[in-house]
């Protein structure tokens, strides 16, 4: 739903003449990767956050500290948050339903479904498919294989996930990065896949986030069992 109201804000905007000059959508570091692509095609500024809408909200702030709120139009994240305004600075329900129902007319006046809008995007930049892997780890004990596990990863980076060579890491805990330090190691993969390893904040769990793009929803989700499997073995030690 993400990149479908991204992709309706954008067309609808540029088709209108209402896309502000140097407009910014912002979303996570954890969501999909086919935003990249949205935004570069209408020329959209895209900033990757750390996990959680506040974050995104606190670009908003920024930018309406420089007296540029006008400049954002729009911010998700990967756990179903949405905002268009820039009238409050954490999701806000009643505004995604009000962009869906925009979308749904839109689309249907083009004898479209939003499925078929879907579809469409995939068609023209990938199958994008994303999962999410939890691992608990119960009590004291569990905190410290949890320490333990991240430390490991960062001593010992794999050289391959899954039989796909990891191409760069990232430690969002080493800095360097534009963003606050957060205990949070991202993988790029061959192929444009990517794993992502983040102790939860509230949680006694690691999660792992994968993301595979393919030339079809099957090929995309095939390569993501993989790296489940992955995960599943590497949160074993």
């Amino acid at each position: 739903m993400g990149v479908l109201l991204l992709d309706y804000i954008c067309r609808t905007r540029l088709q209108t003449g209402t896309m502000p000059r140097d407009s910014v959508a912002v979303t996570t570091i954890v969501s999909t990767d086919m935003a990249t692509p949205i935004c570069a095609k209408y020329g959209v500024e895209l900033r990757r956050t750390l996990t959680g809408f506040k974050f995104i909200g606190e670009q908003i702030g920024l930018l309406e500290a420089a007296g540029q709120k006008e400049r954002y139009i729009f911010g998700f994240e990967e756990s179903y948050g949405y905002l268009s305004g820039a009238h409050v600075r954490d999701k806000d329900a009643v505004n995604a339903v009000m962009l869906a129902c925009e979308a749904a007319a839109y689309y249907a006046g083009k004898g479209m479904s939003l499925l078929d809008a879907v579809n469409a995007l995939y068609d023209a930049y990938g199958w994008y498919r994303n999962a999410l892997c939890s691992f608990s780890f119960e009590g004291a004990a569990g905190m410290a294989v949890m320490q333990s596990l991240m430390a490991g990863l960062r001593k010992n980076p794999p050289a391959s996930i899954a039989g796909l060579a990891v191409e760069s890491v990232l430690d969002y805990s080493a800095g360097g990065t534009g963003l606050p330090a957060a205990d949070v190691l991202e993988y790029r993969l061959a192929g444009g896949a990517k794993f992502m390893v983040r102790p939860s904040g509230t949680e006694p769990k690691i999660k792992v986030y994968l993301s595979a793009v393919g030339k079809s929803e099957a090929e995309a989700d095939a390569v993501n069992e993989r790296l489940a499997q992955a995960a599943a073995a590497m949160m074993q030690g």
